[in-house]
């Protein structure tokens, strides 16, 4: 199987310096076992960490962390063979080669790689070849940049950004989609990890490249589905059929994937959240979080924006209602005053 050759070749890969250009070379310890480390399992990195786990050599060990100690606790009793629960993120980085972190906002991401980078003796105080830090936290490309030159500039390793897509029922399975960032020289071994998590990995350029592709994505997700739930209503009101309508939409110019996987009108896509109560699905508040974060890296760019601004004050005020907050990002539809 392709897992399993990707995960053979992983084992001497695993010690491979990578920031020594496209010349690669290996660790002088010949058979030494590879390590790995995985921090934070929340809902994304859970799975992510439990995939990793399961396709990497038996005998490898995997060093896990988070402030969740019940996560952690849950994880170990799962996994009770290759599996270290770490103390700190300080000793995750340490003892593992490869550092796959799966964070929530920008500033635990400053926070985790301040404390692993930090005295920068990593290479003295724990395994000696440099490490490959894997990012695959959605936050601005300003903050990830400044790590990756932290990472970079201290010598210990090479730091890629690596957002995904896919959700938690991609996670579970392993299809994510992952869109990297990173130099040249570091795609192929940065690939053959996020295989082991995912079923696509699309380079997208340099660091910091994969967060700005998923953040334009993303805005235009959040605009396509408030656009879908106001044509949505605006043909229900008029007295159409809603499923004739969406039908018609998705054959025509204006399909989009909330027209047509997400829908947000209850009873038109089998499945969807609208149809059991907007529960599920893409929360509301993280569409609204990766929105503002492509506005503030928009800004920083100077790209003039017509849309963005009031696409933020109704997610805003979408997530503060007690009839949408906590709900799939579709919600918007209720917020509206569409007909359900």
């Amino acid at each position: 199987m392709w897992t399993a050759s990707i995960a053979s070749s992983l084992r001497g890969a695993s010690s491979m310096a990578v920031r020594q250009g496209p010349k690669r070379c290996f660790s002088s310890s010949q058979n030494l076992q590879a390590t790995w480390g995985f921090i934070g399992l929340g809902r994304m990195g859970y799975p992510m960490a439990r995939n990793l786990r399961a396709k990497i050599p038996e005998e490898d060990t995997l060093f896990v962390h988070d402030l969740n100690t019940a996560a952690t606790k849950k994880f170990l009793e799962e996994h009770p063979q290759g599996v270290h629960v770490a103390d700190s993120v300080r000793e995750v980085a340490e003892k593992a080669e490869t550092i796959v972190t799966s964070l929530p906002e920008p500033l635990h991401v400053k926070g985790v790689f301040k404390q692993m980078l930090e005295p920068p003796t990593l290479l003295t105080d724990g395994v000696k070849t440099e490490r490959l830090f894997i990012d695959c936290s959605t936050i601005d490309p300003m903050t990830s940049g400044e790590v990756a030159k932290a990472a970079s500039s201290s010598g210990q390793g090479t730091f890629i950004d690596a957002p995904m897509s896919g959700g938690v029922v991609g996670a579970q399975a392993g299809t994510l989609t992952f869109m990297i960032g990173a130099a040249p020289e570091a795609v192929e071994r940065a690939t053959s990890v996020l295989s082991l998590m995912g079923r696509r990995v699309l380079h997208l350029g340099e660091q910091g490249a994969g967060l700005k592709g998923k953040l334009a994505n993303n805005y235009l997700l959040a605009l396509n589905n408030i656009a879908t739930a106001e044509a949505m209503s605006m043909g229900i009101k008029w007295g159409l059929d809603p499923k004739a309508l969406a039908g018609m939409i998705n054959i025509s110019t204006g399909k989009c994937w909330p027209s047509e996987i997400n829908n947000p009108v209850p009873g038109v896509v089998e499945g969807s959240p609208a149809g059991r109560g907007y529960e599920g699905g893409f929360g509301v508040a993280l569409a609204n979080k990766d929105l503002k974060l492509a506005l503030k890296a928009a800004a920083e760019a100077d790209v003039k924006l017509a849309l963005g601004e009031p696409a933020r004050v109704l997610y805003d005020a979408a997530e503060k209602d007690d009839k949408c907050k906590g709900r799939d990002f579709s919600v918007v539809y209720r917020y509206l005053g569409g007909k359900e």
